[in-house]
């Protein structure tokens, strides 16, 4: 049956205007980007000024965590709609020394007074995420700056005030808006919904900030200023923490208060986990744990292509396509029944990466046909009882990776949720909408979903901060991306790019994005991929062209040194020695 499998598969004809091999990029209209070489240390992230923030730290000897934490910074201030202190993270370190990884865990809390029918109408059906999103009750307790506290202790080389000066700076002395965070103010009528975001993000006529305006933002940088000397109780306690809650509690538009509390700042832990590895084509691909399903879903996705020679695909082909989205369509049906906060609820994640249970799931890929959609699969150590998910993402997230001189290395992808968060904004900074990401059903019949929301509990992330390692041992490729509920597939696929299509990590970033969700099998919008969807609806699958903006930052280590690439889908750039 393998073989007839293989015979059909290769037998699907490649699709006119398809990618060739030479220029993936072209096919966009993006302009090509070229890989980044260097020596000794190199910082890939979202925003210029981020990126020179890093390599100001690194050129002064700090570590990839010190040059991880003072981008972080500069990301709040020139990429608000994405990332902050306001939010929460998820972070990978490689200590080059001790040959070890540790995965940190900076994911928002839900307020001790939460309730599990928060995002349920009168009527009982789920509120329409817009509805949602833009108010007090959707703000979970933030936890950037509590865990970026704790792996500074352990892996910082400098001092913690000195990191947050290239923010304070530019906080202070301005800079100019973007094309891209013009573009994100203008689409954005929810802005509007407060008041404090209205006066930053809008001129004195409510016009949004014009392309180039110089922007400062004085309050955040004595924030900065107060965090660097007193370190992060200068946010978790005192007036900043019930400026917070008071902002919350405002009532939104449709008088509804929030309920986050001065006891659940002040009572945040960031976390120290054991990050997820796995096996894939002999490499070990190491990720976030749960609550982040990034990892696992990475792992589950590839666990499932490892049964194919997808490497003799053509990486531009509809054979090629439908195995990926198939693959997709069984990581993300188990990530959907089973993957939320380990702390309540027990997540089998040992018997849904078992090798004897991805080859079953494997099994259920036909060449023929699409599956649509997948089942979830029952493994080993599978709880009983659980509802369907009934969550609804949205991309506001950002994502960084460095490697220092002394070969240790940082994956950090951080968020507020959904673009510019719940729109709440307070002391110079966005706060997080996170709570939605919790499912907005919180049963199905008596069956509890995994991802219902209970006070306490951290809400299942799809952030997939990555590290992979070469067969010998040594650090390979540092990655990630925002993106949402899509950050699997886009991590995932530059995975299969670079170790089964050998494409260097610039090509693979830029190359265009496809998967499932297991709902639509999804294209790039504007990509020559539109040319095989006729091919991948012949086998059933339901094709969605869509834009697909990845934010991938990539890092390669080889015997020549680093090799770097940017997401020229957004104005991320890679710098060096």
């Amino acid at each position: 049956m393998r073989i007839l499998f293989l015979a059909l598969l290769f037998a699907i004809p490649p699709a006119h205007g398809q990618l060739s091999d030479a220029a993936p990029e072209a096919a966009s209209g993006r302009q090509e980007r070229q890989a980044v070489h260097s020596a000794k240390f190199m910082i890939a992230t979202a925003n210029p000024h981020a990126s020179r923030a890093g390599l100001e730290m690194l050129r002064t000897g700090g570590s990839a965590l010190d040059a991880a934490i003072a981008a972080q910074l500069v990301l709040n201030l020139v990429e608000p709609q994405s990332s902050g202190i306001g939010g929460g993270a998820f972070l990978l370190h490689w200590d080059g020394a001790t040959r070890r990884v540790a995965a940190y865990d900076g994911r928002e809390t839900a307020p001790a007074a939460a309730r599990t029918d928060r995002f349920l109408a009168p009527d009982g059906r789920p509120m329409a995420l817009e509805e949602a999103v833009a108010s007090g009750r959707s703000v979970g307790v933030p936890g950037l700056l509590r865990m970026l506290q704790l792996a500074h202790l352990r892996h910082g080389a400098l001092t913690w005030a000195a990191l947050f000066q290239p923010a304070i700076r530019l906080a202070e002395d301005g800079f100019p808006v973007s094309p891209r965070l013009h573009a994100l103010i203008k689409s954005d009528p929810l802005l509007r919904s407060s008041a404090g975001a209205r006066a930053y993000f809008h001129d004195a006529a409510g016009a949004p900030l014009a392309v180039g305006h110089l922007l400062r933002n004085p309050r955040f940088a004595a924030l900065l200023r107060r965090i660097a000397a007193e370190g992060p109780d200068a946010f978790y306690l005192g007036a900043v923490a019930r400026e917070v809650v008071a902002a919350a509690a405002a009532p939104d538009r449709y008088g509804r208060t929030g309920d986050l509390s001065e006891q659940d700042l002040a009572g945040y832990r960031a976390l120290e986990r054991e990050a997820l590895c796995g096996a894939y084509r002999g490499h070990r691909i190491c990720g976030a744990p749960p609550p982040s399903s990034g990892g696992f879903t990475v792992l589950s996705l590839l666990g499932v292509l490892e049964q194919f020679p997808i490497a003799g695909l053509r990486p531009d082909s509809s054979g090629a396509a439908h195995l990926f989205a198939e693959a997709g369509r069984l990581a993300y049906a188990d990530r959907d029944h089973y993957l939320a906060d380990p702390a309540f609820v027990a997540v089998p994640v040992a018997g849904l990466l078992g090798r004897g249970y991805l080859r079953e799931r494997a099994g259920l890929v036909h060449a023929e046909r699409s599956m649509v959609r997948a089942p979830h699969g029952t493994p080993p150590g599978a709880p009983a009882a659980l509802g369907a998910d009934a969550t609804v993402e949205a991309g506001g997230t950002s994502h960084l990776s460095v490697v220092d001189a002394r070969g240790n290395a940082v994956s950090m992808t951080s968020s507020i949720e959904s673009q510019f968060g719940s729109r709440i904004f307070v002391h110079g900074f966005l706060l997080n909408n996170q709570l939605t990401d919790f499912s907005f059903l919180p049963e199905e019949g008596a069956r509890p979903a995994a991802t219902r929301l209970e006070p306490g509990k951290r809400p299942r992330s799809s952030m997939a901060p990555s590290l992979v390692f070469a067969p010998e041992g040594g650090l390979r490729m540092v990655l990630g991306s925002p993106g949402g509920g899509a950050i699997i597939n886009y991590v995932a696929r530059v995975l299969v790019a670079t170790l089964d299509w050998r494409f260097d990590i610039q090509r693979a970033i830029s190359a265009p994005n496809m998967g499932s969700r297991n709902r639509q099998t999804e294209i790039e919008k504007g990509t020559a991929l539109e040319g095989i969807a006729a091919a991948l609806s012949a086998l059933g699958h339901p094709v969605a062209a869509i834009p697909m903006t990845s934010g991938l930052q990539g890092i390669v280590a080889g015997l020549g040194g680093l090799t770097g690439g940017a997401d020229p889908r957004r104005e991320g750039v890679v710098l060096g020695d």
